[in-house]
C-alpha cells in the first residue's frame, strides 16, 4: 500500500512554529493539493514527506509503517521541484537513468526502463539530447520521467509548473495528470494556485499559517467553505450582514426563506457567479447601480451597488450593461453560506 498518513506534525524553524499538528491521510492512488499562500507550511510538509527534513514531532507513515527514520532514498517517495534540477552535463537518457544508476539497477533494466520512460513523457527520440536544447516543458516532462523511473511509491510535486507561461502551464498540467491517473500513483501536489488545485485535485488541504484548515473535495471546499477565510481564497466573494430567525434570513437588502433554523447573527457569502444582474420590472426586490465593468471575453465582471453594499458579479455576456446603468439584482440565495458572526439567540 502507498497510502500516506501524517499524524500530528510539527516543526520550529528556530522559535518560529512553521507546522502546527499537521495531520492528513492520502488514500492509495489519490492527487490531493496542499494549497495555500507562500511562508504557508505546504514545501515544508512536502520535505518532511520525502525525508528532506525531519519533523519536531509526530510520525509519517507510507502504508502501514512509519517512515520518519528511514533515509531519503529507502522511502519510496520521489520529489519533482519546480527548477527541473536536471543535470547539465548528462544528456536525456543519462538524466533520466540517474536514480535507477544510483540504485545500482541492471544496466539492460537501466535502458529499458529509460525508454519505457521516455515514452510515457512523449520525448522517446530525444535520449542524446541536452537539457539545454529542450524547452522549458519538456524539461519538467524530463524530471517526470527522471522521478517515475524508480518506480516510487509515492510522487511529491513542489509547485513544478510555476515557471511556465500560461498555456504551457495547462498543457503540463494536464498532461502530468493524465500520468498520474495512468500510473494510479499516490501523489501530493504544492501549489498556491487556487485553478490548479481545483482542475488536478481528487482533494484539497487548505494551508494557513502551518495548520490545515480544511481538507476535502474541490466541490466541499469550493461549495462549503468553512470560514469566510477558505471561501475567500478560493476567490473574491460577496459577503452581506443579517441574523437568521424562525427559517428567515433578514437583512438591509433583502428577506428569504433558508433551510436553517438557528437564531444567530450570520455573514452571509454569496459568489459572484450567483449573482444575476436583470432589467429593471415592477416586481424586482433589489435595484442596483453598475458602478464598474470589466470586459473578460466570455464573461464580464461587475460591480453593483445596491442599498449602499458594493456587489460583485461574474456574467456571461449576453447582456451588456454599461457603468451608470440600473438593474435589478437577482440572488441565489441556494448556494448561500451563512457563517455565524456570533452565539448569541436573536430574539
Amino acid at each position: 500500500m502507498s497510502q500516506i498518513i501524517l499524524k500530528n506534525i510539527i516543526k520550529f524553524f528556530g522559535n518560529k512554529k512553521v507546522l502546527d499538528d499537521v495531520n492528513l491521510v492520502v488514500k492509495e492512488g489519490e492527487m490531493i493539493s496542499l494549497l495555500g499562500p507562500s511562508g504557508c507550511g505546504k514545501t515544508t510538509t512536502l520535505n518532511i514527506v520525502a525525508g528532506l527534513l525531519k519533523p519536531d514531532n509526530g510520525d509519517i507513515l507510507i502504508g502501514d509503517s512509519s517512515i520518519l527514520n528511514i533515509p531519503v532514498e529507502k522511502r519510496g517517495a520521489v520529489i519533482v521541484f519546480q527548477d527541473y534540477l536536471l543535470f547539465p552535463h548528462l544528456n536525456i537518457a543519462q538524466n533520466v537513468e540517474f536514480g535507477l544508476k544510483m540504485a545500482k539497477v541492471d544496466k539492460v533494466k537501466r535502458q529499458n526502463q529509460v525508454k519505457r520512460m521516455l515514452e510515457l513523457v512523449q520525448l522517446d527520440g530525444y535520449e542524446k539530447k541536452y537539457p539545454n536544447e529542450l524547452s522549458g516543458g519538456q524539461k519538467q516532462r524530463v524530471a517526470l520521467a527522471r522521478a517515475l523511473a524508480i518506480e516510487p511509491k509515492v510522487l511529491l510535486l513542489d509547485e513544478p509548473f510555476s515557471n511556465l507561461d500560461m498555456r504551457l502551464r495547462e498543457n503540463m498540467r494536464d498532461f502530468t495528470l493524465q500520468i498520474q491517473r495512468k500510473l494510479k500513483i499516490t501523489t501530493i501536489l504544492v501549489t498556491h494556485d487556487k485553478e490548479e488545485a481545483l482542475m488536478t485535485s481528487d482533494k484539497i488541504a487548505v494551508m494557513l499559517d502551518g495548520k490545515i484548515r480544511q481538507f476535502g473535495t474541490p466541490t466541499e471546499l469550493y461549495q462549503r467553505p468553512i470560514s469566510p477565510e477558505i471561501a475567500d481564497f478560493f476567490g473574491e466573494k460577496n459577503y452581506i450582514s443579517g441574523y437568521i430567525n424562525d427559517g428567515m434570513f433578514v437583512s438591509d437588502i433583502v428577506s428569504v426563506k433558508t433551510e436553517y433554523n438557528e437564531h444567530l447573527s450570520v455573514k452571509a457569502m454569496i459568489k459572484p457567479e450567483d449573482i444575476e444582474l436583470l432589467e429593471p420590472s415592477n416586481d424586482t426586490d433589489i435595484i442596483g447601480i453598475v458602478k464598474s465593468r470589466k470586459y473578460a471575453g466570455d464573461r464580464i465582471y461587475y460591480t453593483v451597488i445596491a442599498n449602499d453594499l458594493e456587489l460583485k458579479c461574474i456574467s456571461e455576456p449576453r447582456k451588456i450593461y454599461d457603468v451608470g446603468d440600473k438593474v435589478e439584482v437577482n440572488i441565489d440565495f441556494n448556494n448561500v453560506v451563512f457563517f455565524p458572526l456570533e452565539k448569541e439567540v436573536i430574539l
